[in-house]
């Protein structure tokens, strides 16, 4: 059972991170409207990792998982969610450590790199090309389902987001400002990265763009796909295999 901590980021804000096992410590990086709980615990790849002899940490982003009733109206600024995980680190002593994340996780850890962090190894899922480096149509299409609901260009889509906020307790403000504190990256500023990277998609899952043109940005990025789409991509058991090799390689 993983292990619930707090820390205060720099502008005071509670924030909650879980916490499993001994060993490398390994970062984990969840997606937006999602939390530790249900891209990592809830699929066991939180266990799946830590068993390889690691120290797993999950990070719930501001506004989201354990960390939301603490973060309602808290200030969002530009790149906070990068600023946050550099808080966590520098909280808990690290500057090695391995790091996987997930759609918004993935997104956040390009910022990182982009901002200097280089962690021993990279796993990003649910992440390509666009979705990495612009923040254009994905955000106009989260806003517009966020603000019209129903009324939206995608009422379906619109209807099943106010079904996850509801069910997880999130605030859909908290959510837009999360949206609004997201900034852009120069693909250039991509290929002199040599951390070794993998990027794994649903086969179906083309929403941030292309993951095999993700990878091409970086100097040292493979790609692979399993099964699903961008919402059940992460319950494939073929996708914890595949970072199970990747970080046990070496």
């Amino acid at each position: 059972m993983t292990r619930l901590r707090t820390f205060t980021s720099p502008d005071g804000q509670t924030l909650a991170y879980h916490t499993l096992g001994e060993g490398r410590p390994t970062l984990l990086l969840h997606g937006f409207m999602a939390s530790t709980a249900l891209n990592w615990t809830g699929p066991g790849l939180t266990a799946k990792i830590a068993a390889m002899g690691r120290q797993v940490i999950g990070l719930d982003f501001r506004g989201h998982g354990a960390s939301a009733p603490h973060n309602v109206h808290a200030a969002f600024p530009p790149d906070v969610l990068a600023m946050d995980v550099e808080a966590l680190l520098s909280h808990l002593g690290l500057g090695d450590v391995d790091m996987v994340g997930y759609s918004m996780g993935a997104r956040t850890a390009v910022r990182l790199l982009v901002r200097g962090f280089r962690p021993g190894k990279l796993v990003m899922g649910g992440m390509g090309d666009t979705g990495a480096t612009t923040i254009g149509s994905r955000m106009t299409f989260f806003e517009d389902c966020l603000l019209n609901g129903e009324r939206s260009a995608y009422p379906i889509a619109a209807k099943r987001m106010a079904d996850m906020l509801a069910a997880q307790g999130l605030s859909p403000l908290s959510m837009l400002k999360v949206l609004t504190s997201q900034v852009p990256v120069d693909p250039s500023a991509l290929r002199a990265i040599e951390t070794p990277i993998l990027i794994i998609n649903g086969q179906d899952d083309e929403d941030n763009g292309s993951p095999e043109g993700l990878a091409k940005l970086f100097g040292h990025a493979e790609a692979k796909r399993v099964k699903g789409d961008h919402m059940t991509a992460v319950g494939d058991p073929a996708l914890g295999d595949l970072i199970w090799d990747f970080l046990g390689r070496g």
